[in-house]
């Protein structure tokens, strides 16, 4: 332990605080940021008191705490140069407005004060969700105002966050907020949006949702928060989008990439949207709100297109073929044992070859590229 709190401590480093470290984005923001030379530090719930997985390993500190919490959050930035805000709860349904408004909110409205008054730079991970779609199918940006999304309880909140963050920029607040769109990638370990290749990786995707997406590599979406951080405006927002493919031709790369029978259509949207009745109903007799459910469903029909040209131009952002992110995705969940094959768990086979190994920090790309 005096070892890794002696690797945070060195003072010639720049420092940062990471929400959300254990979550898709900030467990990548932690590797990226330490292979950097940046010392981190990690904000960590109290009943993930004992080692985690996500974190196993990685000279961070971690201070014990939670959004609701302004004395633990108080001590997660004092000292640090930088707060990256990844933090969030997740959900695509009708339920739990309560619980997402006092983290997704509440949360983001504590946090970003107390970094006002220290006089940290915030870079806020918000959410595509929280803008709004055009009504001609065009690809949407930065300045789009809300509408055309389904206003759950998870889009509402998030854009609420957002004000909250603006709110204290007017206040001398210096913020970026970024919106990444649907990310897959390594160190997924919940796992959240790389169910998806999950699922067709089990041979269940043979009807795609009919909508469509932007599908874009983690790693890709993290190097954009890092030059935000250098290069960001403040008060300005900043799409870090993907490939915008529908689902059924990102599902035809997952297909390849896990060596899986390739769609055969997309599922009639009648049928999907009684899917997502099914689910309602389901959820009445669950304790939890199934992930199938009427929002989810309405969700997965959306041309959910964004344009991240600003990105482009003023953070260098880039992004790598999609088959890339979805190979190196592949392989981390083989050799994690997520990716099971009729039952059965795969061992590291053709399917899974890549120039990615999770046995490292250091994250490394198979290859790279732009649109």
């Amino acid at each position: 332990m005096s070892d890794v709190l002696n690797s945070y401590r060195d003072g010639s480093k720049r420092s940062c605080l990471v929400t959300g470290a254990t979550g898709l984005v900030g467990n990548n923001v932690v590797r990226k940021f330490l292979d950097t030379g940046w010392n981190v530090r990690v904000l960590v719930r109290p009943r993930h008191s004992g080692t985690t997985a996500a974190l196993e390993g990685l000279p961070v500190q971690k201070i014990f705490g939670q959004l609701e919490d302004t004395n633990s959050l108080q001590r997660a930035v004092d000292g640090v140069d930088l707060v990256i805000h990844s933090a969030a709860m997740v959900h695509c349904g009708w339920r739990y407005y309560d619980e997402m408004y006092r983290v997704n909110v509440e949360g983001t409205t504590h946090l970003s004060k107390i970094a006002r008054i220290a006089g940290v730079r915030f870079i806020h991970v918000s959410s595509v969700d929280a803008l709004g779609l055009r009504s001609d199918g065009t690809p949407a940006n930065e300045e789009t105002p809300p509408g055309g999304m389904i206003e759950c309880p998870y889009v509402l909140t998030k854009r609420m966050a957002e004000s909250a963050v603006l709110d204290q920029v007017e206040r001398g607040l210096d913020a970026v907020i970024v919106n990444p769109v649907y990310m897959i990638g390594p160190w997924d370990w919940k796992p959240s949006s790389g169910r998806m290749l999950l699922e067709v990786g089990s041979g269940k995707g043979l009807l795609a949702p009919p909508g469509a997406n932007d599908f874009a590599d983690v790693r890709d979406v993290v190097s954009g928060i890092e030059a935000a951080n250098e290069r960001g405006q403040t008060g300005r927002r900043y799409i870090l989008g993907g490939h915008a493919l529908t689902y059924f031709d990102a599902w035809k790369i997952f297909a390849k990439v896990t060596n899986r029978r390739p769609p055969i259509g997309n599922a009639p949207p009648l049928a999907v949207r009684a899917a997502g009745r099914l689910g309602d109903f389901a959820g009445l007799f669950l304790k939890r709100e199934p992930p199938v459910n009427s929002a989810s469903a309405a969700m997965s029909m959306l041309r959910h297109n964004f344009s991240c040209q600003r990105a482009f131009d003023e953070l260098g952002y880039k992004i790598r073929p999609l088959e890339v992110a979805a190979t190196d995705a592949w392989a981390w969940f083989c050799e994690n044992g997520y990716a099971k094959n009729l039952g059965e768990r795969y061992t590291q086979s053709e399917s899974c070859q890549t120039s990615y190994s999770s046995k490292t920090r250091n994250i490394s790309p198979s290859a790279s590229g732009t649109t």
